[in-house]
């Protein structure tokens, strides 16, 4: 039981999410979690408001999978599959955001800082979570799906614009670490 309680090496991860990427293509079907917030709009009557809603939400329920074993996976995980030890970050890392206010970098996997419920309900942490929000999905629809959905089911079908995103996302990724985040904090 110990085993499982280490992160999973590569060897193991990415064959697995090989093997799962060859039988969405084996069976028709495209992955990406942002395409199942769309189906939970669908489902909830957003499309009495707007038309990128109206579509058949039933032929993708078999996406709704992917949510709730993420959400499953994500609490087995924590449970059952963690350790408890601090995590593995570089002492730069650690040094850069406690100069950033960041009291016990590494030490739990969600910052208090960020996502205590002081944090997350005072000024500061509404106007991140409002505008944050509305980032993520205004570039989630401008750029054809997320994160997941490009690459990992973009990329292993070698499409050029799921290479474009990914790229871009990178280079935002750079950006906000960089440049906007020690401006918020």
């Amino acid at each position: 039981m110990e085993l499982l309680k280490q992160a999973w090496p590569w060897y193991v991860s990415g064959p697995l999410i090989a093997l799962i990427m060859a039988l969405l293509v084996f069976f028709g079907k495209t992955f990406g979690m942002s395409s199942n917030l769309r189906t939970l709009c669908s489902i909830g009557g957003a499309g009495k408001y707007a038309d990128f809603f109206k579509f058949d939400w039933k032929a993708q329920r078999w996406n709704l999978t992917v949510v709730l074993g993420a959400i499953i996976g994500g609490f087995v995980a924590t449970q059952w599959l963690s350790n408890g030890a601090p995590i593995a970050l570089n002492p730069d890392t650690i040094a850069d955001l406690q100069t950033l206010g960041f009291k016990n970098a590494g030490a739990t996997l969600l910052p208090d800082e960020i996502y205590s419920w002081n944090a997350i309900l005072s000024f500061k942490g509404i106007a991140i979570l409002i505008i944050a929000g509305f980032l993520i999905g205004f570039g989630t629809r401008y750029a054809g799906g997320c994160t997941s959905g490009h690459a990992i089911t973009g990329l292993s079908n070698l499409q050029l614009p799921s290479l474009i995103a990914v790229i871009g996302f990178f280079i935002g990724g750079l950006l906000m670490t960089h440049f906007i985040f020690p401006l918020i904090f």
